[in-house]
């Protein structure tokens, strides 16, 4: 009988509690801020951690979870009896966490041959952040509740991620600016016309969608956005950072216009935040089109 194990990163922004009530092991990431160290999910709240941002010096760097770590875990989940792990990981052109994950599954088989037929490592390269890839490791423990098998979850994990897109929006050029995202030349005299970009995440990239002049077209452009693009009836997650507020007239427009509200609230965590700023809004959602 199969005995499943659910893995991610906190770079997914599923919070503690979703971690405990759904059975999932979730890796926190650890960062530099002004030099001094924190743990994700466990030094700092959001808030604590949006406060941070904004009086920091210099953007978070932030450590890889390492080859150790995953054969540490690799180890336990055998020893407890389970059959598969399920181990869905942060964009990995953006983190060498999941080469690191490939490294040590790589070691474990070699170091214990007897486990290559009964315990499988699924790896999957979420090719995204937040809760781009969060919620289908959060809807894939329903399918583990329901008995589903480790290929049909593993199905619908990958199927999600070939169809999901980001749409979201930073109120300050200045975090893109010292991410490099955005040149500084531009963001000086985009800071200094109220001009703001509509970022897309898709297929490991960050591209910038629009630039929109004025905060208060930021949300009806989303909303425009996810409209001609969403796959009809399927769900949907609004972000924001320290502005709920904005999530929540994103909410109520994508409501008022699809006929159904939002699957998830969530706040965006230290991945996110360090490049756009701790004030952000945007969706995460299905697209009609596989993304590849």
């Amino acid at each position: 009988m199969e005995k499943i194990k659910l893995i991610t990163d906190s770079a997914s922004d599923i919070t503690l509690e979703q971690e405990r009530e759904n059975d999932i092991t979730v890796l926190n990431y650890s960062f530099l801020l002004d030099e001094k160290p924190y743990e994700s999910r466990v030094d700092l709240d959001n808030e604590e951690f949006y406060r941070l941002l904004e009086s920091a010096a210099s953007l978070p760097s932030t450590s890889q979870i390492t080859v150790f770590r995953f054969a540490e875990l690799y180890e336990e989940a055998a020893a407890a009896g389970y059959t598969d792990l399920i181990v869905t990981l942060i964009n990995r052109d953006a983190s060498a966490t999941y080469g690191n994950a490939e490294a040590a599954r790589e070691q474990f088989y070699e170091a214990h041959p007897e486990y290559r037929d009964h315990f499988c490592i699924r790896l999957i390269d979420s090719r995204t952040y937040t809760m781009g890839y969060g919620y289908a490791v959060l809807a894939a423990a329903e399918l583990v509740r329901e008995g589903k098998s480790a290929d049909e979850v593993e199905a619908f994990i990958r199927d999600w991620l070939s169809h999901v897109l980001i749409y979201f929006a930073p109120y300050t050029l200045k975090y893109a600016k010292k991410s490099g995202r955005i040149p500084g030349a531009v963001a000086v005299v985009g800071e200094a016309l109220g001009i703001k970009p509509i970022m897309r995440i898709c297929d490991h990239k960050i591209d910038n969608s629009e630039m929109i002049r004025g905060d208060k077209k930021l949300i009806p452009k989303i909303t425009e956005k996810v409209l001609a693009e969403i796959e009809p009836g399927t769900p949907y997650i609004i972000l924001n950072g320290n502005n709920p507020a904005d999530g929540d007239r994103l909410a109520e427009l994508l409501s008022d216009a699809l006929g159904y509200a939002p699957v998830l609230r969530t706040e965006i965590g230290s991945i996110i935040a360090s490049h756009a700023g701790p004030k952000v809004v945007g969706a995460v959602f299905r697209s009609k089109n596989a993304n590849y």
